[in-house]
């Protein structure tokens, strides 16, 4: 069980690569699911493990939604609450929205996002009770191309960093990533939302996650569908295949059906997916306190 769920402003002052405007984000659920929109003034929600069950791990979770919204429930929060069970704290990144009306240069807003939680995570990992070399990244379509992208351009701070913090997770686990910006594989919503409809190719090399893999891309858990229509199971199939070929760890499952956006639960088969996740973090020690 959580005891701790707080949101924090993920900067204590200016919001960096930011412009000036109104504050429009809202959130629905009339799809059933909870769904955040516009979203302008990140913030990172702390869920925290009963301190008998907790770990000293520590991981930054960020949804999908294509660049566009972000799925905050299924891919967010009730993820948290599972990585709660097992001791380990959870971190929901509500990451910007890239919007020319709202940031300078909207192609590094989540990224300057998702490499902001890595620090302050890892500067309160003491008051958090973690362990600031347990800290991995989790994410989903989308939010897994976001996720990947902090694990393959770790070395490149976007963000202020005089304290030199690493910016590099300890592990990954991406939910049926986009990982390429390909025309052959890639997701063309999410290209076109981050990048824009006409990206020179050196802009879709550098977010195609697939070729940036070197030996210190951190070890990585993929989950995939193979009949995901969205974003080609292909996606997953290749960042695992270059992480072998630079002798990074990696684990994939694949499921037989179950299509994009089933969250942790695939109704299509009784396999949990995230149990498998489970035990792929103890096996690295992860969940040894």
């Amino acid at each position: 069980m959580a005891f701790s769920q707080q949101v924090l402003p993920l900067y204590a002052g200016d919001i960096p690569n930011s412009r000036p405007g109104p504050d429009e984000e809202y959130a629905d659920t009339t799809s059933g699911i909870l769904i955040v929109h516009k979203i302008s003034r990140p913030t990172l929600t702390l869920f925290l493990p009963d301190q008998e069950h907790a770990t000293g791990t520590g991981v930054v979770i960020c949804p999908g939604g294509g660049y566009w919204i972000a799925a905050a429930g299924h891919e967010g929060y009730d993820v948290a609450r599972r990585f709660n069970e097992m001791g380990v704290a959870a971190f929901v990144l509500k990451y910007r929205i890239p919007d020319s009306s709202t940031q300078v240069d909207p192609s590094i807003g989540p990224l300057q996002d998702a490499q902001r939680a890595m620090q302050l995570v890892r500067e309160q990992a003491v008051n958090w009770g973690l362990h600031p070399d347990r800290i991995g990244i989790m994410g989903f379509s989308a939010g897994g191309h976001l996720a990947s992208t902090v694990g393959t351009h770790f070395d490149h701070a976007y963000i202020p960093n005089p304290h030199h913090i690493s910016l590099r997770p300890d592990f990954m686990i991406l939910a049926y990533p986009v990982i390429s910006f390909s025309d052959s594989i890639g997701h063309r919503g999410s290209r076109d939302q981050l990048i824009g409809k006409h990206p020179d190719r050196k802009r879709i090399e550098f977010f195609s996650n697939e070729l940036q893999v070197t030996r210190r891309t951190p070890p990585c858990f993929l989950v995939h569908a193979k009949d995901d229509t969205v974003v080609p199971v292909q996606n997953s199939l290749d960042f695992a295949a270059a992480l072998k070929k630079h002798h990074v760890e990696s684990e994939v499952y694949l499921y037989e059906k179950g299509g994009h956006g089933f969250g942790m639960h695939n109704p299509t088969s009784p396999v949990k997916w995230m149990d498998l996740v489970e035990t792929w973090m103890k096996g690295h020690g992860w969940l040894t306190r």
